[in-house]
C-alpha cells in the first residue's frame, strides 16, 4: 500500500488494495478434503435460511407425492460460532415473508417482540427537536419490532427440523470453479498462528464443500459475491454504496412507548443518515445511528456521533440511569435499484439478499426482501434438481423471478431517493419528496455515482465526547466488550494494511472504524485486529477485510 501526501484532503480509493479475485476464485484440483452437498447456502442469515427452508420443504413435498428426487443434502455455512452471532439490524420487520414461508403459523408463533403501535419522526438541532410529518415510505403500520439475532436462531431451528445441515463456525473464503462453473466453496482453516502455522490441538484444515448449486448469501459486502461479480463482469454500472450503522441495546428505567426516528444533528448537511430508537421490551430499548459512507469529513466518527446524540434532550431521558447491554456495528447496502447486478445467477450459482443489495432505503427495510430472494432462489433450484440441469440457462429463472417480484417493483419506485442526497440534505429532501409523490418517475433516470471509497474527503472539524464519560456515553473499547467479541489474539491477520500508512490516512481509519481497530499513536498506525466486529466498513473505505477463522468476531444475542 503506497503512502500519499494528502495536503488536507484524502481519496480513500488511492490507498486501497484491489480485490484479490485470484485468491477468491479457485480453479483446478485441490488437496483439501472434499465434503459433497447437493446445495450449499453460504451465509446463515435471513436469505440463506429462508432459501434452505423453502428448498427442503419443496423436496419433502415432492418425495411425499411420489417424486424421484430422494434425499437432497442441503447445507448452510455460517462464519459466526452460533447462528445469529453476526446478525445485526434495527429491526422493524415487515412480516409478509414469514407468512409466505410459514403459512400454517399464527402471529403468536412468529419470532417478533411487539407490534408497532405508534411512531414519530423528529428533526434535531443540537439542543432542540421538531416533530415532522412521517413520509408514507417510513410508515410501519402492520410491522413488528424484533431482534434479527432471535429471528435467525428461530429460522435455524425451523431449518434443522426439515433436515437442513447447519454448520456454524464454518466461513468460506474461496469459490471453487471447474470449467467455468461454480462447484462449491472452500472453508477457512482454523487454529493457525499469525505465521499461518497450525497450532496443536486446535487446528482444523480447510475443507472443500462441493455442491451442484452454491447460493451466495454472505450478507453485506461479501467477498465471494464481489469476486463472482468481478469475474463474470455483471456488476451494475452504478457501484454499490453503503451506510454504517452502530447500534446499542439498553436496559432503561423509563419505558419507551413508540418507534422514533430522527434526522439532522449530529450529522452535517452534507452527510446522509439518521437515528432510530425502538422499544424491545418494557424496560429494553434499541437505538442506533446509520450514516452513509460517502460522508465528506475524514474526521467523522459514527460511534462518537452516536454518543453525542445520546446526550440530546429528546433521547437522554430514556437512557438516564440505564445500563448498556449490547453494542454492535454493521454496514448496509444503499445503492438500490441501479446498483443491482445485471444477473443474479450463473453456472451452478445464485446470489441472494444483502449480498446483492436488496435494501430499500426510504422504508428502512431489507429483511423481508432478503427472505423472499432466498425463497425465489429455492424454487428455481428445486426445478433445476428435478431437471438435473444446473446450468446458467436453467437457473436464469431465478433472475427472471426477482425482476418480476415485489422486490424490484419496490426498489424501482424509490430508485433515486438515496442517490438524490448526494447533492446534500436539503436538495435531496426536496427531490426525494417529488420522487415519492410520483412513484419514482420524477428524477427517475439513472444518477451516476462513485463508489464510497472514490468520494474525496477533507479534514474538517473533529468533535469528541471523551470528557463526557458520565451518563450514557461509552468509549469504543468499552463498546467492543459489549459485542461479545471472542476473537483469539494470535490468529493470522485479516486486514490488508500497508507497511507504511501516513498520518492523514491513519487518522481517517481511526475515525472510520467503530471498534477501535485502528489507532494512530502520533508515530505509526497500530492495528488491533482482534477488536474487529466484521462490520466491513474497513473493506469499503480502508484496508481490505478478509474472512477469519470460524467463531471470530462478535457474538450478538439480541441485536
Amino acid at each position: 500500500m503506497k503512502q500519499i501526501d494528502m495536503q488536507g484532503k484524502l481519496n480513500p480509493i488511492e490507498l486501497q488494495e484491489g480485490l484479490p479475485v485470484d485468491k477468491l476464485i479457485l480453479r483446478g484440483n485441490s488437496e483439501s478434503e472434499d465434503a459433497p452437498m447437493d446445495v450449499v447456502f453460504v451465509g446463515g442469515g435471513p436469505a440463506g435460511l429462508a432459501g434452505a427452508i423453502e428448498l427442503a420443504r419443496l423436496v419433502r413435498e415432492d418425495n411425499a407425492a411420489g417424486g424421484s428426487l430422494g434425499e437432497v443434502e442441503i447445507g448452510v455455512l455460517e462464519k459466526a460460532d452460533e447462528l445469529g452471532g453476526h446478525s445485526l439490524s434495527g429491526a422493524v420487520v415487515n412480516p409478509k415473508c414469514f407468512f409466505e414461508l410459514f403459512p400454517d403459523l399464527g402471529l403468536s408463533d412468529m419470532p417478533f417482540r411487539c407490534p408497532v403501535t405508534s411512531e414519530s419522526l423528529h428533526f434535531l438541532t443540537q439542543k432542540h427537536s421538531l416533530r415532522v410529518p412521517l413520509p408514507p415510505t417510513m410508515s410501519n403500520h402492520g410491522n413488528y419490532i424484533a431482534s434479527i439475532c432471535e429471528i435467525v436462531r428461530w429460522l435455524g431451528e425451523k431449518a434443522a427440523e426439515l433436515g437442513v445441515n447447519l454448520f456454524p463456525g464454518f466461513p468460506a473464503d474461496g469459490l471453487l470453479v471447474e470449467d467455468g462453473r461454480v462447484v462449491g466453496v472452500r472453508t477457512t482453516p482454523s487454529g493457525l498462528n499469525p505465521d499461518r502455522v497450525p497450532q496443536e490441538g486446535i487446528h482444523s484444515p480447510a475443507m472443500d464443500i462441493t455442491a451442484r448449486v452454491t447460493v451466495l448469501a454472505e450478507g453485506t459486502r461479501g467477498p465471494l459475491t464481489q469476486a463472482f461479480l468481478d469475474w463474470q463482469e455483471i456488476a451494475s454500472s452504478n457501484p454499490q454504496i453503503y451506510a454504517l450503522g452502530v447500534k446499542e441495546l439498553w436496559e432503561v428505567k423509563v419505558p419507551l412507548q413508540k418507534v422514533m426516528h430522527t434526522m439532522g444533528w449530529p450529522l452535517s448537511g452534507d452527510t446522509f443518515g439518521g437515528s432510530f430508537i425502538y422499544p424491545m421490551d418494557e424496560n429494553i430499548v434499541a437505538l442506533g445511528l446509520v450514516v452513509g459512507l460517502d460522508y465528506k469529513n475524514a474526521n467523522f466518527d459514527v460511534h462518537k456521533a452516536l454518543q453525542r446524540m445520546k446526550l440530546h434532550p429528546l433521547i437522554e431521558p430514556y437512557l438516564r440511569d440505564g445500563e448498556l447491554l449490547e453494542w454492535g456495528a454493521k454496514t448496509i447496502p444503499e445503492g438500490g435499484y441501479y446498483s443491482i447486478p445485471s444477473r443474479l445467477h450463473g453456472e451452478g450459482v445464485c446470489l441472494v439478499g444483502d449480498a446483492v443489495g436488496f435494501v430499500d432505503v426510504p422504508s428502512l427495510k431489507g429483511i423481508h426482501y432478503a427472505m423472499h430472494s432466498g425463497i425465489l432462489a429455492a424454487k428455481s433450484i428445486f426445478r433445476a434438481l428435478k431437471a438435473g440441469d444446473f446450468s446458467s440457462d436453467e437457473l436464469s429463472s431465478y433472475t427472471k423471478a426477482i425482476n418480476q417480484s415485489f422486490i424490484m417493483k419496490d426498489l424501482k419506485s424509490t430508485r433515486n431517493v438515496r442517490l438524490a442526497f448526494k447533492d446534500g440534505f436539503w436538495s435531496g429532501g426536496v427531490k426525494a419528496a417529488l420522487m415519492s409523490l410520483t412513484g419514482g418517475r420524477a428524477f427517475g433516470k439513472r444518477i451516476s455515482i462513485l463508489e464510497d471509497a472514490a468520494e474525496e474527503k477533507y479534514f474538517g472539524e473533529e468533535e469528541d465526547v471523551a470528557s463526557e464519560r458520565s451518563g450514557p456515553v461509552v468509549t469504543k473499547v468499552d463498546a467492543v466488550y459489549k459485542s461479545g467479541n471472542q476473537t483469539r489474539d494470535d490468529i493470522p491477520k485479516h486486514l490488508i494494511v500497508g507497511d507504511v500508512v501516513g498520518a492523514d490516512a491513519s487518522r481517517f481509519y481511526e475515525a472510520m472504524c467503530p471498534a477501535s481497530v485502528y489507532e494512530w499513536d502520533g508515530q505509526r498506525l497500530r492495528v488491533n485486529a482482534p477488536n474487529c466486529v466484521d462490520c466491513k466498513a474497513t473493506d469499503i473505505l480502508g484496508p481490505r477485510w478478509q474472512v477469519r477463522e470460524g467463531g471470530s468476531g462478535p457474538s450478538y444475542r439480541r441485536m
